[in-house]
């Protein structure tokens, strides 16, 4: 296609710029001999050329035709044998690179119609092996699907392929019809890879290590509490002296306080409110209250929560480890994004750990 358009439009081009053939009689020419006429019919061509390259590829063919015309309007302000020849050479230059790109964008349309055409078949074949009273009309069917794969010719296979998938959806609005027992089936697939769905979104929403909801958990639950105008609150726990856990102890004890500790959290929160692991060391409570109204809370947490835990994993004895944390408390008010609150939340933390460390120090 590439090598057709470029021949057809260059010869085209060197019947009107032959300037030394001989019998030719130019009238009205200028002092280099070149008539005006074929002047005009060279610029009439590098505008049809630069139309046509628009019609055969939209996207593609407007550089080109901006290239042409500028061609022309340089030539039509002032013209010799020696800028026309220059010309000429930056036309073929300029269409074989659109060739060039033309031919690739097609080939690359032309594959994805053969996976589509093979794919088709594939889900043809395998639908009508479920009924055998239709398996030959789909055997068919799929055969002449993979020799539409095997063409060429856009052209045709477009208009195949609106062919062949008529016959199709007529097949498949038969077989519904007189088919219910296939379509109750495919139904309970579809049960099934929604039941696998909603498992595997329920998985990515927990944190390996604790079992919590994770980061992007929390922050759906924080968010639908925005959009629902709810009254709520974000307690930051970040625990104290954690990086002298994986210190001392190894990162298998730092893991196992990690999961202790979050258990220990989730069990002393209501059920109705949200525990999740942020990230790190660090634990995000959502409560369905004021901060106000959560200082029980945080008080119950510092008196259930935090204290001694027995860390087995990747010790040779058990290390008994006195266990506290930083606590930073935030309310949402009305206008408030997520980012602001947790930024508050994070505040409040920070705050609370330097004051925690003055008093030890």
């Amino acid at each position: 296609m590439k090598a057709d358009l470029e021949n057809s439009w260059m010869i085209s081009l060197k019947k009107y710029l032959d300037l030394d053939r001989p019998g030719l009689i130019p009238s009205a020419t200028d002092s280099d001999g070149i008539s005006a006429a074929t002047m005009e019919s060279f610029r009439s061509i590098l505008i049809a050329i630069g139309k046509c390259a628009v019609q055969v590829a939209p996207g593609l063919g407007l550089d080109l035709e901006r290239n042409l015309r500028a061609f022309e309007r340089r030539l039509s302000v002032n013209y010799s044998s020696d800028s026309i020849k220059k010309t000429e050479q930056q036309v073929e230059i300029q269409l074989q690179e659109w060739g060039a790109r033309t031919s690739e964008h097609f080939k690359a349309r032309a594959t994805e119609v053969k996976e589509l055409l093979l794919a088709l078949a594939k889900t043809a074949e395998s639908v009508g092996s479920r009924d055998q009273g239709y398996s030959s009309r789909f055997k068919d069917l799929t055969g002449r699907l993979e020799k539409i794969a095997d063409l060429n010719d856009l052209t045709q296979i477009r208009s195949t392929l609106v062919s062949r998938v008529a016959e199709l959806k007529s097949s498949v609005d038969q077989m519904t019809r007189e088919n219910q027992e296939l379509v109750s089936s495919l139904r309970t697939e579809i049960s099934i890879y929604e039941t696998r769905l909603k498992s595997a979104e329920h998985l990515a929403l927990k944190d390996e290590l604790t079992g919590l909801p994770n980061r992007r958990s929390v922050e759906e639950r924080i968010q639908w509490n925005i959009a629902n105008n709810q009254e709520f609150c974000v307690v930051l726990l970040d625990l104290n002296r954690f990086k002298e856990v994986n210190d001392q102890h190894g990162h298998l004890a730092g893991d196992d306080l990690l999961k202790q500790f979050g258990m220990e959290l989730q069990l002393n929160t209501r059920s109705g409110d949200l525990v999740g692991r942020w990230g790190g060391d660090e634990f995000l409570v959502v409560l369905t209250c004021t901060a106000e109204a959560a200082k029980a809370h945080i008080q119950r947490i510092q008196e259930w929560v935090f204290g001694k835990y027995t860390i087995r994993a990747g010790a040779k004895s058990p290390v008994v480890l006195h266990v506290d944390a930083a606590i930073g408390c935030a309310d949402w008010h009305e206008g408030d994004s997520i980012e602001e609150l947790l930024a508050q939340a994070d505040s409040s933390m920070y705050l609370d750990k330097k004051m925690s460390k003055q008093k030890a120090g």
